[in-house]
């Protein structure tokens, strides 16, 4: 019983259930947003379908992720306890994972979400596991720029779910995410720039150096701070989030100033788990306002 247990705690690792907890909820902002008012309980039915087809599709392409990177994963610090990392499940094993949960969260989405929903997201899929873990990370610096591309995904399926396009409204919240995504996990490369380094992957802080990414991540949280303020300035919320969105960016930003003025792991760590923070009450600010104001 207990090896049946870690076995299923072994695969389960492999869906990176925080990250897919993010990705969920950055999915369910664009679901509520795309509804005028409350919902009705065919529309909550709806949503609740859609996001267990994203949970699922998004942990394949997690469990696809551990199964290409288990020999870089190996030799990180951060990532080395992974089941592939450490060789408790074979490779086909994992393989086998992902597919089926890839085809069977494809199916919920295709038969009781739309088909529009499921072909974007298996294109997310594509993109994360495929573009960015395959060809981008291990090829150039900027991978985290183009590949989060596919992490700024989760606002859009869940527009589509809800309506069946895609409007403006879910292309602003990806833009939010897209640019949001360079700073955290720079802030990241930078305290953990070793692990990278004896990885081989040319992450910034290892190709560029700490002075060139601490720069990056200040002008990045800048322009951020300005696609924040699309969401007022578009009608898609009212001054509730507006002043959410000013004092969280300007959090952003100063943390990034002063990374960039004074380093420290310590700091560059704060700064990370800042920007967690900062995307998450983002997200919450803006499902508040559109149901209280």
């Amino acid at each position: 019983m207990s090896f049946s247990l870690a076995v299923v705690q072994q695969f389960y690792a492999l869906t990176k259930p925080r990250v897919v907890q993010l990705i969920v909820f950055c999915a369910l902002i664009g679901m509520v947003l795309a509804v005028p008012g409350l919902p009705t309980l065919a529309q909550v039915r709806l949503a609740l379908i859609a996001c267990l087809g994203i949970w699922l599709v998004a942990g394949a392409a997690a469990a696809f992720n551990c199964l290409v990177e288990k020999g870089i994963d190996a030799k990180m610090r951060r990532t080395a306890w992974r089941p592939t990392a450490r060789g408790q499940l074979a490779d086909w094993q994992t393989l086998l994972f992902a597919t089926v949960l890839c085809a069977l969260g494809s199916w919920v989405l295709y038969v009781w979400v739309n088909p529009l929903t499921m072909w974007l997201t298996f294109a997310t899929f594509v993109g994360y596991a495929v573009i960015y873990t395959v060809v981008l990370k291990p090829l150039t610096p900027q991978n985290i720029v183009i590949g989060g591309a596919s992490g700024a995904m989760p606002p859009v399926l869940g527009w589509a779910a809800m309506t069946g396009d895609v409007g403006p409204e879910a292309l602003i919240l990806f833009l939010i995410i897209f640019l949001w995504t360079p700073p955290h996990f720079w802030a990241l490369a930078l305290y953990r720039v070793e692990d990278y380094r004896k990885s081989g992957l040319p992450m910034l802080p290892v190709t560029h150096g700490n002075e060139f990414t601490r720069l990056q991540i200040l002008l990045y949280t800048l322009v951020l701070f300005a696609a924040c303020l699309m969401p007022f300035a578009y009608g898609m919320s009212s001054w509730l989030y507006l002043a959410a969105a000013v004092v969280l960016s300007i959090g952003f930003c100063g943390y990034g100033f002063a990374l960039w003025r004074n380093y420290s792991d310590a700091l560059a760590r704060r700064t990370f788990r800042f920007s967690l923070i900062h995307l998450s009450v983002l997200f919450a600010a803006l499902l508040l306002d559109h149901y209280l104001m």
